[in-house]
């Protein structure tokens, strides 16, 4: 039985695009070296071990706001016509940049912290069992995200585990599970779920005062690059995808977070709404995303996520 794992070069450069980029992303063990010995000289620019402060509200209309974007290829819009390279600001058509120019018009001061790495799984246990499995990543939100969160930061998102998804669904094709993919899949969301409690336990730790926002993941079985896969190949991707959002991520709204519900939002569903690779969102993708963080930003009662939905099974 043989799993889609998304580890052929083609598909790779599509995540890390340019020569240029692919150089800067595999550079960033040095870069984190050089920022932790800046962060020990100047501690106000990145997240360290401060007392951990309760969420706040909305921003007050007209404030400034310090956004920080914690992702992977989809922080940097990859799939849609004009993405930005990581730790940039430009242009650029991703949810990040869109909703960032969307809080202006209504009169807020951004400043963006971008720190999406293209293929990053959410912490060094995914990463490593990627190297094992011959699946490209680049890194890891743990180690090359969370140590570079600005402390002044008053907006956070995370956006995290379609690529966990697919570290999975590639271990199971090389083997990894036995005749007991379930097992092995329920093991993988609980390693998940420690690694996402650590990265929120780092940002809230780590930044002074801010509104921590998280997104849902959808059923990735229903999404338009699992179209072909074979049944157990999509029953692999929903069950890692819909456990990972209803057993990690939607819990964290009883932390007061707010939890964009990607899972049963019928938009999400809609091919019209990717790229060619059918994985990431194309513009008008990205636009529903960016409106969600904006309402979410900017809302003093944000929606909870729903318990269940008709997409949390699409394969029977």
């Amino acid at each position: 039985m043989r799993f889609i794992s998304h580890s052929d070069p083609a598909f790779f450069s599509t995540l890390t695009g340019s020569p240029n980029l692919r150089i800067r992303l595999w550079a960033r063990p040095a870069l984190t070296r050089l920022v932790a010995a800046a962060c020990s000289l100047v501690a106000t620019g990145c997240t360290k071990g401060s007392s951990p402060t309760a969420p706040s509200g909305p921003p007050a209309p007209g404030s400034a706001i310090r956004y920080t974007a914690v992702g992977a290829s989809d922080a940097i819009g990859v799939g849609s016509s004009s993405p930005c390279l990581p730790y940039t600001e430009c242009a650029g058509n991703g949810y990040v940049y869109v909703a960032t120019r969307q809080l202006r018009t209504l009169g807020y001061t951004v400043t963006l912290t971008d720190l999406g790495i293209p293929t990053a799984v959410i912490s060094p246990a995914f990463y490593n069992l990627a190297q094992q499995y011959g699946h490209p990543v680049a890194g890891d939100f743990i180690d090359g995200e969370l140590p570079f969160v600005p402390q002044n930061s008053t907006l956070v998102t995370i956006f995290a585990g379609a690529n966990d998804v697919n570290v999975i669904t590639a271990a199971l094709g090389g083997g990894a599970g036995g005749s007991n993919p379930a097992g092995f899949i329920d093991q993988q969301v609980l390693a998940f779920g420690n690694g996402y409690q650590t990265l929120v336990s780092g940002i809230r730790s780590g930044t002074q005062s801010g509104r921590l926002i998280v997104l849902n993941l959808p059923n990735l079985a229903g999404l338009p690059y699992l179209a072909g896969a074979t049944l157990p190949q999509r029953e692999a991707a929903q069950r890692a995808s819909v456990k990972m959002t209803t057993t990690v991520i939607n819990p964290l709204r009883a932390a007061d977070l707010a939890v964009i519900d990607l899972m049963c939002d019928p938009r999400l569903y809609q091919p019209s709404n990717y790229s060619s690779d059918g994985f990431h969102p194309n513009d008008a993708g990205y636009a529903i995303l960016a409106a969600d963080v904006v309402q979410a930003t900017t809302s003093s009662s944000y929606p909870a996520p729903q318990s269940s939905c008709a997409y949390m099974a699409l394969v029977p």
